[in-house]
């Protein structure tokens, strides 16, 4: 017998198929898991879905934690539209959230309106180089973007961490590493008592330009091209230089901008740790839906659902990091899935001597 892969073109309803069969092999992974540690695994899954959707905070906590996952999301997905595979949303998210608290602790004073879009600007900025830098690097000398991206995500963590534990350190907090808290013109409004802020609005902006930009312009008509066959996107002319830096780019602005709405959404201050790994869950999040707007929506707010039912099962007596665990294992059975949806796999007898 012989093994035998054959590629093949995958078709909408088998990717959509796989995304929801991997979901469901994640979930019946994680049963396995908590029977074998003497935990019921309908009592731990009940517990988190009542802890996400059992009440209105539960679900605005879910809507909370979506924002951020979904608006990275968003910005990966351009540069995986390019076959470019920014691993740095992490970093870029860091670096945003760093930039925007610079301009809110020591920037000018600034009439009320222009605060939010001017903290969004300079969060955009930050992002953005951050993800050129790398975006450069490939075009330039191709520099592998997953190396120069991953490295990157280190470096940005170090630098708010060297401000909030040195010259930007709180002299009133007590001596634990965050800033001063930003002015009430620098946060986001919220939604009546909840936490749910101004972000959510912006994320639905983003995801509908994005949508009409990538499906029907012809800047994303180009970057499909060139995922697609780099020789055959130069051979029309088009310049891989300059789409490679402004596509990492982009990307890496939507994750700066991810990093400023936390900040200036919930936190209201800088300190280490404001990513519950948003830039590396929505790697999932962008993949799992296939990179379109409406369904990385709905993954970003599965995920979100998974971070706050991850956290209520603690009463529970079970850790927290088993949501954790359900999203490496979606991640698992995702990478398996899109295999077996772009190969075909078959046994054929060999040929008898």
């Amino acid at each position: 017998m012989k093994l035998k892969i054959e590629k093949r073109l995958p078709t909408f309803g088998m990717q959509v198929g796989v995304a929801i069969l991997s979901i469901v092999l994640a979930l019946f992974f994680g049963a396995l898991f908590l029977e074998n540690t003497g935990f019921s695994a309908l009592t731990v899954y009940g517990k988190m879905a009542e802890g996400a959707f059992g009440s209105m905070y539960g679900f605005s906590e879910t809507i909370v934690k979506m924002i951020p996952l979904f608006i990275c999301a968003l910005g990966i997905s351009v540069a995986f539209q390019m076959q470019l595979w920014n691993i740095g949303a992490e970093g870029q998210f860091y670096v945003g959230a760093l930039a925007a608290g610079a301009a809110a602790l020591f920037g000018p004073e600034l009439p009320g309106l222009f605060w939010i879009p001017a903290l969004m600007v300079v969060a955009m900025a930050a992002g953005g180089a951050w993800g050129m830098l790398s975006g450069y690097l490939k075009a330039k000398w191709n520099v592998n973007e997953i190396l120069s991206t991953l490295m990157l995500n280190y470096i940005a963590m170090l630098l708010l961490n060297y401000y909030v534990y040195g010259p930007w350190k709180d002299p009133k907090g007590l001596n634990f590493p965050l800033t001063a808290a930003f002015s009430p013109e620098a946060m986001l409004p919220t939604i009546g008592a909840t936490r749910i802020h101004l972000g959510l609005f912006i994320a639905i902006g983003i995801a509908l330009v994005l949508w009409v930009l990538l499906g029907y312009s012809r800047w994303g008509y180009e970057i499909r091209v060139m995922g697609s066959s780099i020789k055959a996107a130069e051979y029309a002319g088009m310049d891989r230089f300059k789409t490679t830096v402004l596509v990492m780019g982009i990307s890496g602005a939507l994750a700066g901008l991810a990093g400023m709405v936390e900040v200036c959404g919930i936190i209201g201050k800088l300190q280490p740790g404001i990513s519950a790994g948003y830039g590396y869950t929505a790697i999932i999040v962008a993949w799992l839906g296939k990179l379109h707007p409406l369904a990385m929506a709905l993954v970003a707010f599965f995920f979100g659902a998974l971070q706050v039912g991850g956290f209520w099962v603690q009463s529970a007596g079970v850790p927290a990091t088993v949501a954790t665990m359900l999203q490496g294992a979606v991640l698992f059975f995702v990478v398996g899935g899109e295999f077996l949806t772009r190969y075909k796999i078959s046994f054929q007898k060999g040929e008898e001597n």
